[in-house]
């Protein structure tokens, strides 16, 4: 699919005079082939509002330079077999949106050989081992950002005069399950809290709790004593009542949100993340808000995220790496967190902070969250093993809560499950 693309006078002039002055334009190398060719390919899979954020910034950045982008949508199921089979025929794309690049790290172009002043060093320090090749490589630039948190029913935390928790003092675990469960004796609502079907949202607890799947060299990390701590925290609640039980065990292996359980005013503290504020912004019929993780050993919430890329069989690489430097500027980076309610990744905004259109104080309680996170969740989170350990997890936890397992058996299980997926990437 392309992107309309408006008539540009003296297009040649005008992209060689922009190179000079625009973020993102100028390059270190390739000038020459920027001059002689006005068109890469852009391969995108969309999670939703990002949609039209993306094409508001591809007009702009074609209105800017005069270079012609060719957006190609494709589903997120056939993104790696596609992109597989489009470098197996040698017919790769100039840019790539990937949540994984860990399949295509021998593919992927260095940008420092072309942005290195735009690029390097302005993310997330926690995204660095993952970007960054054997050689000291630019491989990829993260795009977004995603965090876990918990979010509130302000309405019914009024009502039983328990105060909000205060993002310069967080909650300890031990107070907001205190506070959850007056809440919900005062309200009468079916539970305290919930949190979704996901070994990536548990993960968010373990890390709380002190420990983590992996470590940050890429090892298996599980620390048994605490693990157990955060299982057996997560099982009692579940036991007592004071989670859903019933949402993981009829979730079977897959991944169920309880966004429906906090949207019915059935749970007070509900544990997701920053994508649920657009849909809640719509869809609530209460007061809520974002509330700062809880902390117990660590504090912090867990991330996730997407990445920018460009290919060694990209015939256009000048072009394709100003193209991912001009979309991940500050100014470009703002837009696409504004209409899309994205985080972002760049330090420099990650301080500052950003205006929000809608709920801009919950979206910076959800960023305000990224610089207290441990480096060693985004290395993990970036892991290709996360994805079975994480799911392994979530199994593990079902089988516990339904008296199949016990927490002890459950830690080794996850032990294992880590160790294997390692094993099978290897």
């Amino acid at each position: 699919m392309r992107v309309p693309t408006p008539t540009v006078a003296a297009a040649a002039l005008a992209a060689a005079m922009l190179a000079a002055c625009s973020p993102g334009t100028g390059s270190d190398t390739g000038t020459a082939q920027q001059a002689n060719d006005k068109k890469i390919t852009y391969v995108y899979f969309t999670d939703g509002p990002d949609e039209q954020a993306t094409r508001n910034l591809i007009s702009g950045f074609e209105k800017e330079t005069g270079i012609q982008v060719d957006l190609q949508i494709v589903p997120f199921d056939n993104l790696e077999q596609t992109l597989q089979a489009r470098l197996s025929g040698n017919n790769a794309p100039d840019v790539a949106r990937l949540s994984d690049i860990d399949p295509f790290r021998d593919d992927l172009l260095d940008l420092n050989k072309y942005q290195k002043s735009a690029l390097d060093g302005v993310f997330v320090d926690g995204a660095k081992s993952y970007t960054t090749g054997k050689n000291g490589e630019l491989l990829a630039v993260p795009s977004d950002l995603t965090m876990n948190g918990p979010l509130i029913n302000v309405d019914q935390f009024k009502k039983a005069n328990v105060p909000l928790p205060d993002e310069q003092k967080p909650w300890t675990w031990t107070e907001m399950v205190a506070a959850a469960k007056k809440v919900q004796q005062v309200n009468k609502t079916q539970y305290a809290i919930a949190m979704d079907v996901s070994g990536h949202r548990f993960a968010t607890m373990l890390s709380e709790f002190g420990t983590d799947y992996f470590t940050a060299d890429g090892k298996v990390g599980l620390d048994q004593t605490k693990a157990l701590a955060a299982i057996k925290e997560f099982a009692d609640l579940n036991n007592s009542g004071a989670m859903p039980k019933d949402v993981w065990l009829q979730a079977g292996s897959k991944y169920k949100g309880a966004n429906d359980v906090f949207l019915a005013g059935q749970v007070p503290v509900y544990i997701s993340g920053n994508w649920q504020v657009s849909a809640f912004a719509k869809d609530a019929k209460f007061t809520w808000a974002a509330a700062p993780n809880a902390c117990q050993e660590r504090c912090g919430g867990y991330p996730g995220g997407k990445f920018m890329v460009s290919f060694k069989q990209s015939k256009h690489q000048a072009l394709a790496a100003q193209f991912i430097a001009w979309m991940n500027s500050a100014k470009s980076q703002t837009q696409m967190c504004q209409q899309a309610a994205f985080l972002p990744t760049r330090k420099d905004l990650i301080s500052s902070g950003i205006t929000y259109p809608s709920r801009s104080t919950d979206m910076n309680v959800f960023l305000s969250e990224i610089q207290k996170t441990p480096a060693d969740t985004f290395a993990n989170n970036y892991s290709p093993a996360f994805s079975d350990t994480a799911n392994a997890a979530r199994d593990e936890l079902a089988k516990v809560l339904a008296g199949k397992d016990t927490p002890e058996q459950a830690v080794t299980v996850i032990r294992a499950a880590a160790q294997k997926a390692l094993e099978g990437v290897k």
